[in-house]
């Protein structure tokens, strides 16, 4: 479906980091002028030497100054007093289009802006970035959390679309909540996949990537296709014993992998049981596993074991005292 370009935008961009310098050179392919790019990092220069040749570099209050769209790309808690600075510093107008692509925020963190009659935006691609042009192409059918107000619908459907991308309407009070589901799909991953590759290596794997890479693609595809009815592997059978292994052998191998794989241990045994598909009775053998790991872990099982033994005298004692309360009838209220 074709649509209709934003005209010709005078843009300008804070924060050349991964994301910012990308996106400003989208929007440059699609027919829009990059008239001034703000960062001060070897990184962020790199960025727009590379993937914005010939724009001017300049100071955030000059950029802002110079352009019908101001692009803030720059990290979640500091975007807060970049729009304040700027408008402090008079650098935001009426009519100015301010559009940053924080995943957490909505449209309150530019409401100094907004006071002043600029058009704020929340533009947030859910994608991941290297900050090169490989990154380019990947735009195409990437999905832009947005919030704005309704008289601002049509221009950041222009812009999205100009990006390749497709909108997805998010409310204000659902931002964070919308931020949090792709950190815990895709940033999270990135750190179980890491520990994945060091279990494979300690076990002796030469290409762990190589060895996850299939499992992997095949997991997020029916994942995502088929939600918990995708699960496999002994918590959903109820391998008890298996599970035990698993711990003995990763607290000895790859501690630094043992909470994440008792948590996600955790949750997986839930899903499976609220799913039908792990009989209750199995899930508490593996809760009772994963709780005698942890504590291992913490060196407390030899405590908790005490404190066991502890508990098994004192039940001792009271059966021995409500004995002889019976026997001399002085546990009787008569």
């Amino acid at each position: 479906m074709q649509h209709t370009p934003v005209s010709g935008l005078r843009i300008g961009v804070i924060g050349a980091g991964r994301v910012g310098a990308v996106l400003a050179s989208a929007l440059r392919a699609a027919g829009h002028e990059i008239v001034a790019a703000a960062g001060e990092s070897d990184a962020s220069v790199g960025r727009i030497d590379a993937l914005l040749p010939g724009v001017r570099r300049d100071k955030p209050t000059a950029v802002a100054r110079d352009c019908d769209l101001l692009l803030l790309t720059v990290p979640d808690d500091m975007l807060g007093n970049v729009v304040t600075s700027l408008v402090g510093a008079g650098a935001i107008r009426a009519g100015q289009c301010v559009l940053h692509t924080s995943g957490k925020h909505g449209l309150a963190v530019l409401a100094p802006a907004a006071a002043l009659g600029a058009r704020p935006l929340a533009v947030h691609p859910a994608m991941t970035f290297t900050g090169t042009a490989l990154d380019l192409p990947r735009l195409a059918g990437c999905v832009f959390g947005i919030t704005v107000a309704d008289s601002e619908r049509e221009l950041a459907t222009r812009l999205v679309a100009d990006l390749g991308g497709r909108p997805l309407w998010v409310s204000e009070d659902k931002r964070a909540l919308y931020h949090a589901g792709l950190a815990h799909g895709a940033n999270h991953l990135v750190t179980l996949v890491a520990e994945a590759r060091e279990m494979l290596a300690a076990a002796g794997a030469d290409d762990p990537s190589g060895t996850l890479r299939p499992l992997l693609s095949a997991a997020l595809d029916n994942a995502l296709n088929h939600g918990d009815a995708a699960l496999t592997g002994p918590i959903v059978r109820g391998d008890v014993q298996t599970v035990r292994d698993h711990l003995t052998e990763l607290a000895e191998h790859a501690p630094q992998a043992l909470p994440s794989y008792l948590t996600l241990a955790r949750a997986t045994a839930s899903r499976a049981v609220t799913d039908g598909r792990l009989l209750p009775i199995r899930a508490g053998k593996i809760y009772q596993a994963l709780h005698a790991a942890e504590l291992a872990a913490l060196g407390l099982d030899t405590l908790d074991r005490r404190a066991d033994t502890l508990d098994d005298q004192a039940d001792g004692f009271d059966r021995r005292a409500d004995g002889f309360d019976q026997r001399t009838g002085l546990g009787t209220d008569e």
